[in-house]
């Protein structure tokens, strides 16, 4: 490939990327794909490229289809033991969000519920949802019939909007944040009918357990009161902290970088917990030194807390952690 190709091929490198992450929910694996993909334009007869971008759109999309297909990918995630890989506010992985849609198709939430979709409504949703591509694109790009590629279309929406039980509309950021700072001070000070209060009725919990399990299953807690007693767990301050700063963990909001951040002072080696957006939803981050180590998302429907998800296993935090990093919070 010469130099201006090459140059080119970059160039158009974010959306396939964002694509692949929308179909894989892992940002390791869609830079895998668009790798390949790469490789696959070295190889390929240039002459038969007509719209290089149109080209590395179907060979990504049916990489990442390869792979949703595969043996080894349907064990991985039948086991219960699959969560997105969460990418900071900002990232250009997350592609697009000009639109709710947009938007709400790389939230963890949406991205966990196209699980439940077959590979190709999969790739159809989030072409159609999050691209914007014509049905007659979309037929193209997986040999379907535009007929077929509309069904796909209605039968994953009907589905993912189905299951999010009322939730999933826009979050005043304001809000979100006072919300998650309740939910912060609530936890860390045990007020368990308080937390129960911040929580929906049908609130879920959901955890990694830092990929400690040995069979690789999630942690799943499936009432708001056996979320808020692990939220309190969690959250409770270590007796050495308690003593440094009087019975109570040392909580501020700072502007980190221009952004807010929401965190406590490390004592003794415990990680401190910045509030961040992650696939546009409040986050907490947990870091110690300039290491992320674990991060807690809340999906928030009707002023209330609807899910948690906490995520610390090391290789879904990694991008997490590099992009944290290079915010360089230390310097704040």
């Amino acid at each position: 490939m010469d130099g201006t190709a090459t140059d080119r091929f970059e160039a158009s490198r974010d959306r396939p990327a964002s694509l692949a992450y929308r179909l894989l929910g892992s940002a390791t694996d869609a830079e895998d794909a668009v790798q390949d993909a790469f490789l696959r334009r070295q190889a390929a007869d240039r002459r038969r490229i007509t719209v290089p971008e149109a080209w590395l759109t179907k060979v990504v999309t049916n990489l990442c289809l390869d792979r949703l297909r595969s043996a080894h990918a349907r064990r991985e995630r039948s086991v219960g033991a699959w969560l997105p890989e969460p990418l900071l506010d900002g990232d250009p992985m997350l592609g697009p969000a000009d639109t709710f849609e947009q938007r709400e198709s790389v939230s963890l939430a949406v991205l966990t519920l196209m699980e439940r979709l077959s590979p190709v409504e999969r790739a159809v949703y989030v072409l159609r949802e999050a691209f914007s591509d014509s049905h007659a694109e979309i037929a193209e790009i997986l040999d379907i019939t535009e007929t077929a590629s509309q069904q796909h279309f209605h039968r994953a929406r009907r589905r993912i909007t189905t299951a999010r039980r009322g939730g999933g509309g826009e979050v005043d950021p304001a809000s979100a944040r006072r919300i998650v700072e309740e939910f912060l001070a609530a936890a860390s000070s045990g007020r368990t009918e308080r937390l129960v209060a911040l929580l929906t009725d049908d609130a879920t919990a959901v955890s990694d357990s830092n990929g400690a399990d040995p069979v690789g299953k999630l942690l799943r807690y499936d009432t708001p009161q056996r979320v808020a007693a692990v939220a309190r767990a969690g959250f409770k301050p270590a007796p050495a902290k308690r003593r440094l700063v009087g019975g109570t963990p040392a909580a501020h909001y700072a502007v980190v970088n221009g952004a807010p951040a929401a965190h406590y002072a490390v004592v003794n080696g415990a990680p401190a917990a910045h509030y961040a957006v992650v696939n546009g939803a409040p986050a907490l981050l947990f870091v110690l030194g300039d290491h992320v180590v674990g991060a807690v998302t809340f999906d928030i429907a009707g002023g209330r807390i609807a899910t948690v998800r906490g995520i610390a296993a090391p290789a879904r935090l990694a991008r997490v952690a590099e992009a944290w990093r290079r915010r360089d919070p230390g310097a704040a």
